[in-house]
């Protein structure tokens, strides 16, 4: 007696695997770990800026910092000083400084070609200098040169190249002083040199190493060699006891 036989269609191959599942677009994995999947691409920047947004911020916060305290406005004072300048800050041509007395008379006049102010010194180079001074008792100081060095307040001034400073009081004789060189302390009334000067005073002309004349002591002082010539029909009277050197 025949057994009866049962067939079944032929089904497909299913392969076999222990453990979890992979799914599509997942990493591997590693052995005795479960499979990590990736991370979309938008999620791993936003990591990534959450974990440096702190650093950019302060750094942001230090370049703002340096910045305002690089340009906010300081007190006067608080910044240290230029150094001076070694070039003049201004020039005029053609000038005139004039300075009044209290009673309104002109005291001090100075004028010439050209002047050069000097911030490092606070010192004054003029050109062709014409200075008309006078004084309390009024006497009047007219002085010239080629080219002058005076301080910011015109107190003091040296002449320098053919000067000649001619001085007179109301009435009396003429005082006229020619040089290379001649220092004028306006404030003191004195004028000094060290250099070969000639003193002419009434009839008397004298020539000198250098002088030291004090207006205010009405003393005239003449450094040697000193020689010294009167006018004829004039009375020897020398200009002033020579610090060394002859008199005739």
């Amino acid at each position: 007696m025949n057994r009866p036989e049962l067939h079944l269609p032929d089904l497909p191959e299913v392969s076999v695997q222990l453990g979890l599942p992979t799914l599509a677009g997942t990493e591997p994995p590693a052995a005795g770990r479960p499979a990590r999947p990736a991370l979309p691409w938008r999620y791993r920047l936003q990591q990534a800026l959450s974990s440096y947004l702190p650093l950019m911020l302060m750094a942001l916060l230090a370049a703002g910092t340096w910045w305002l305290v690089r340009n906010t406005p300081q007190a006067p004072g608080a910044r240290p000083d230029a150094p001076p300048r070694q070039t003049p800050d201004y020039t005029m041509t053609g000038f005139a400084i004039t300075r009044f007395a209290p009673d309104g008379q002109v005291s001090l006049r100075i004028a010439g070609d050209t002047l050069r102010h000097f911030p490092a010194t606070d010192r004054l180079e003029i050109d062709g200098v014409r200075i008309l001074a006078t004084g309390p008792d009024g006497r009047s100081t007219n002085a010239t040169a080629r080219h002058a060095l005076a301080n910011g307040d015109g107190s003091e001034i040296q002449l320098l190249g053919g000067a000649q400073v001619v001085s007179q009081l109301p009435g009396g004789e003429t005082l006229e002083v020619q040089g290379e060189f001649l220092h004028a302390f306006l404030r003191f009334e004195r004028l000094r040199s060290h250099l070969p000067v000639q003193v002419r005073h009434g009839g008397t002309l004298a020539r000198a190493g250098g002088l030291d004349y004090d207006n205010l002591q009405r003393q005239l002082t003449l450094n040697g060699p000193v020689r010294a010539t009167v006018a004829p029909g004039g009375r020897a009277r020398p200009p002033a006891t020579p610090a060394s050197g002859r008199q005739p």
